[in-house]
């Protein structure tokens, strides 16, 4: 007799999301990928619907014991607020597919996917960036990250912006010189930051091409820039006051904890802020330890869900082997 689905879980991000069904013995029944969760844009209807024709395919691929399930453990995108959570929630919840249904911050998943127990603290820099923290008896540490209306700093996107913003004042005059001023148009085949600063203007370059001038950055910093230097070490410090004050808040600071990071900016492993992050978490929480996580993060929302079955660590570990 097959295992009985017991967690839907769904890693729902801006391009794309994935969704597992998982058995109360900690067993992957069925998987399905498919396209982002942006209901900023078109809507929570619609966007559930991207969740429902990937969940409804899990189900097919699963078979009969892919009914109703004991849980829904949803981790999306554009949850940063708690009244977000809720109304999403409300929307998972009138589809039926679970007695019970808790929507988290896509975060929370890149952090349970990294940590062996629900305790730790995760900072996420992809094209923006973000902090979550959590330990076991429920309580959680978290940010609204919405931007610099919520005081953040750093991501991609932010860190192109500033190198661009560098560049332009080096190349007119009204800043100090730096190397970004011919490596940014250069990535683009342009040889002044006028021609580029025209071009993304004019839309003959893409304005969401400017994340490819991240890797620029880093590259310009690693060979000896002050300017592109100064901005890798901003950004590290970002990611140690966002991670310390998460530390602080579950009252972790002075204790051996993880400190998770991801996303495609931290998971690169440039040296440089890897060293800058090192030195300045050592500072602020000692006894902490930096890992970057290196596993999916629908992993993180099924593990979730497991915790919130009460599932044995059995299961946990049959989990974790799936996705090792």
């Amino acid at each position: 007799m097959g295992v009985n689905a017991s967690v839907l879980a769904f890693d729902a991000g801006n391009s794309k999301t994935d969704v597992a069904l998982i058995g109360a013995d900690g067993s992957v029944l069925a998987t399905a990928r498919g396209g982002g969760f942006r209901p900023p844009i078109v809507g929570i209807t619609a966007a559930v619907d991207v969740l429902a024709a990937l969940r409804d395919e899990a189900v097919a691929a699963a078979g009969p014991s892919a009914g109703p399930v004991a849980h829904v453990s949803a981790c999306l995108a554009n949850a940063d607020l708690p009244v977000e959570e809720a109304e999403l929630a409300l929307a998972l919840r009138e589809r039926g597919w679970g007695r019970t249904v808790e929507v988290r911050n896509d975060t929370f998943a890149i952090l349970r996917a990294g940590v062996d127990e629900p305790r730790g603290v995760a900072v996420v820099c992809g094209a923006g960036i973000n902090c979550v923290g959590m330990v076991p008896d429920g309580r959680t540490a978290r940010f609204p990250a919405i931007g610099r209306i919520s005081g953040d700093w750093g991501g991609g996107s932010g860190l192109a912006e500033e190198a661009l913003w560098f560049a332009a004042r080096a190349e007119d005059g009204r800043g100090e010189p730096t190397e970004l001023v011919r490596a940014l148009p250069g990535h683009f085949g342009l040889d002044t930051m006028y021609a580029l600063i025209e071009a993304l203007h004019r839309g003959r370059i893409a304005y969401d091409r400017r994340h490819e001038l991240t890797p620029v950055l880093f590259a310009t910093a690693s060979a000896g820039d002050p300017v592109a230097r100064a901005l890798i070490d901003r950004l590290g410090d970002e990611v140690v006051a966002m991670a310390s004050v998460a530390l602080g808040r579950l009252g972790l600071l002075d204790e051996h904890v993880p400190v998770i990071l991801g996303g495609s900016v931290l998971a690169a492993r440039h040296p440089l802020l890897d060293a800058r992050i090192a030195a300045r978490l050592a500072e602020r929480a000692p006894a902490a330890e930096v890992r970057v996580v290196d596993r999916p993060p629908v992993l993180g929302a099924a593990l979730l869900g497991l915790d919130a079955i009460g599932a044995g660590p059995g299961a946990h570990r049959a989990l974790r082997a799936h996705y090792s």
